[in-house]
């Protein structure tokens, strides 16, 4: 297992996270949110939404790796009707997939959301033919609760996505 660590994001993180993010393998996997290519512009844009939000609703962390900013993890309390929930999501450098990261960083950001806010729910949406993120979810104790079928448009095709959720008494909290 390779070590990291969470911590916030600073302006010193952009050129790592613009080498990291710039991967189409990476963007496939998210909402088209996610620009690709991915520009310095791009994540000194997201670094500083990250720092200027930060404790308003939400965790954004870098996934730091051998030193450097190597992905993103965080986690966004809903409002409305779902303001008990919290949505997940997270990317890392395809550099470092496989290694046992990503799942560790969902425990670790979850186990602070619970702490943090006043939620019982937090859940994440990866694509259905996603196997990896899903396989990271349920390493992380996340339990899948059903398929919504061509429920996403992704670069000119229709996907399934799977609807994943982790309960804070599952969570150990």
């Amino acid at each position: 297992m390779k070590d990291f660590i969470l911590r916030k994001w600073t302006y010193d993180d952009a050129k790592a996270c613009a080498q990291a993010a710039n991967n189409p393998a990476v963007a496939g996997n998210l909402r088209n949110v996610f620009p690709s290519p991915y520009t310095l512009e791009d994540a000194k844009s997201y670094i500083s939404m990250c720092i200027a939000n930060e404790g308003r609703n939400q965790l954004l962390r870098a996934i730091q790796v051998d030193g450097r900013a190597a992905g993103s993890i965080g986690i966004t309390v809903m409002s409305d009707i779902y303001e008990k929930s919290a949505e997940l999501g997270y990317w890392l450098s395809e550099d470092y997939w496989h290694m046992g990261i990503t799942s560790r960083a969902v425990q670790m950001i979850c186990r602070e959301a619970f702490a943090a806010f006043d939620i019982i729910r937090i859940f994440a949406e990866p694509f259905a033919d996603n196997t990896g993120s899903r396989r990271v979810l349920e390493k992380a104790g996340f339990t899948c609760e059903g398929t919504m079928r061509n429920g996403v448009y992704k670069n000119g095709a229709v996907h399934s996505y799977c609807m994943y959720s982790l309960l804070r008494e599952e969570a150990g909290i």
